[in-house]
Order: C-alpha cells, then sequence, then structure tokens
C-alpha cells in the first residue's frame, strides 16, 4: 500500500482543466513519454530477451504441432493449399501483438500508479489525452516492429512460405488493427485505477477473442451457431485477413476484412478514452489514486 489512504484529500477535477492547449509543448511531452519508457524497457534487457525466447519456444511447440496435422484439413486461400505452420503464424503473432500491446499500454500506468508518480504526472499542466497517447506511445511503435522481425524469424527459421506482394495489405490491416488493442489496454489500465486488479477481466474478453478468432484452429471446427458469431470477431477478421494476404498475396477480399476492423478499432479505441478519462475523475475526487 502507498503513502496515500483513502483519508488522503481529494485533487480537484477542476485542476486538470487548462485554459489553453499548446499543441507544440503536447508534442514534446509525447517524445518524454516516448523516451522513458525505451530507457525503462532498456533497463531490463534480460526480461526483453526472455519473453522474447519465449515466443521463440511457442513457435517450436506449434511447429511439431503441424507435423501432426494435414495440409487437407486446412483452408485454402485463393486456391493456395497452406501447412499448419503457415495457417498458425498468423494467428500465432496476431495474438502476441494483441498481448504485448495491452501489456505495455496497462502497465505503463500502473507502474506510474505503483512508482507513485501518476498523481504528480497529473498535476502537471498535461492534457489528458496526451498522457493517454505517451501512455500508449512506446507500444504504438515497438510492438509493430517487434511483430514484424519476429514474423520474419519465423519464415526464415521455419521455411514458411508468404507471398511478398501480401506484405503491404498485411501491414494496413496491423496498422487498421493497432487502434484496436490501444483500446484494449486503455480499458485495462482505467479497469487497472478503478479495480485495483480488474485489468484481468480485459484479459479474460481478450482469452475469448483469441478462443473464437481461428488463430490456432479453423473456424470451421466450430458448431455452426459460433461460427457466425466468431466471423464478425474483430481479431478474427484481421488474422483472416493477414493470413489471406501473406499467403494468396493480393487485395482480394480484405475489404470487409478492413471495414469490420476500421469500425471495431473506431470503437473500442473510443470505448478506451472515456473509460480512462472517467476512472482518473473518480479517484481524484476519491482521493484514491495513489491507492494500490
Amino acid at each position: 500500500m502507498s503513502a496515500f489512504s483513502e483519508t488522503a484529500p481529494a485533487v480537484p477535477v477542476e485542476s486538470q482543466e487548462f485554459e489553453a492547449f499548446e499543441p507544440v509543448g503536447e508534442i514534446g511531452k509525447l517524445t518524454a513519454f516516448l523516451r522513458r519508457d525505451f530507457l525503462i524497457a532498456w533497463s531490463y534487457r534480460t526480461a526483453f530477451f526472455a519473453e522474447a525466447g519465449s515466443l521463440v519456444a511457442q513457435a517450436l511447440t506449434f511447429w511439431f504441432i503441424g507435423r501432426l496435422i494435414s495440409p487437407s484439413v486446412l483452408p485454402t486461400y485463393d486456391g493456395s493449399r497452406v501447412g499448419y505452420m503457415e495457417f498458425v503464424a498468423s494467428g500465432f503473432l496476431l495474438f502476441a501483438f494483441v498481448e504485448m500491446g495491452m501489456s505495455q499500454v496497462s502497465s505503463s500506468i500502473r507502474q506510474e500508479q505503483l512508482m507513485g508518480t501518476l498523481e504528480s504526472v497529473l498535476l502537471t499542466p498535461t492534457a489528458i489525452a496526451t498522457i493517454q497517447s505517451g501512455s500508449a506511445l512506446y507500444a504504438s511503435i515497438y510492438v509493430p516492429i517487434r511483430t514484424a522481425l519476429f514474423f520474419g524469424s519465423i519464415a526464415l527459421a521455419f521455411g514458411v512460405h508468404f507471398s511478398p506482394g501480401g506484405i503491404v495489405p498485411a501491414a494496413l490491416i496491423l496498422l487498421v488493427f493497432l487502434p484496436f488493442v490501444w483500446g484494449l489496454g486503455i480499458t485495462s489500465a482505467a479497469a487497472m485505477l478503478t479495480f485495483r486488479r480488474g485489468g484481468l477481466g480485459i484479459n479474460f474478453l481478450t482469452s475469448i477473442l483469441t478462443l473464437g478468432s481461428g488463430a490456432f484452429f479453423p473456424l470451421t471446427l466450430l458448431p455452426s451457431w459460433l461460427q457466425a458469431i466468431a466471423g464478425e470477431n474483430p481479431l478474427a477478421r484481421a488474422i483472416n485477413g493477414v493470413r489471406s494476404a501473406l499467403i494468396a498475396g493480393s487485395w482480394s477480399g480484405l475489404h470487409s476484412d478492413l471495414l469490420v476492423v476500421g469500425i471495431a478499432s473506431v470503437i473500442t479505441f473510443s470505448i478506451g478514452l472515456l473509460a480512462f478519462k472517467l476512472a482518473l475523475e473518480r479517484e481524484r475526487r476519491r482521493g484514491t489514486l495513489g491507492v494500490y
């Protein structure tokens, strides 16, 4: 428990409202958030390599599983038959994309709280949107780059064959999908502020989305009524779009996936921003921002 308690004087909500918003100054603060998170991450090099090793171990597990599965039971993409490793690679990496993105965003806020610096940041003339964006900026840059590098490593190490022509459409889908991950992370951070460890609920929701995403097995294995629901899962749409683009190497059929993922990203991101704003206002009124 921190030095702050339930009886600590509340910071007035009005203290966060400022007369002027200076875009140049706020951009400078974003770079400060980025530099801080990079230096913190770089100071834990062992954790970085341990996380990468875990991903490699999981990829190796899927490679062995793939040797037990016949390609005939897997779907085709634009007439192209794939092996299990090609099939699961996109799902595995999109799942890692969501998992790392959420943990980076929510842990950033949690770390501020645990170090006792969250209230100090909120007392500075910094817009709420800047704090939210700054907390997710490092993840928004780091996670896509790491995903792309690791994806390339899997392709080389396990002989997975993808079409170079699908790189651009796959990257576009990931770009449109990023606010969805960002929104889940900010919502998880809001839950942590309100319920302390309430972010576990968001992780449970993510697990349900992953189960019905077709990341590790074809959706045709699900009951027909679940297939219809899973077919509109934003994570399933993103995985299907990336998978189709990289295997078939074309834009064919990607428009509907982009539309569904784009709408879901806007909705999830908006909910995340609103939830975080309301959580901050509630904790400031109660004087419990420092309670964890």
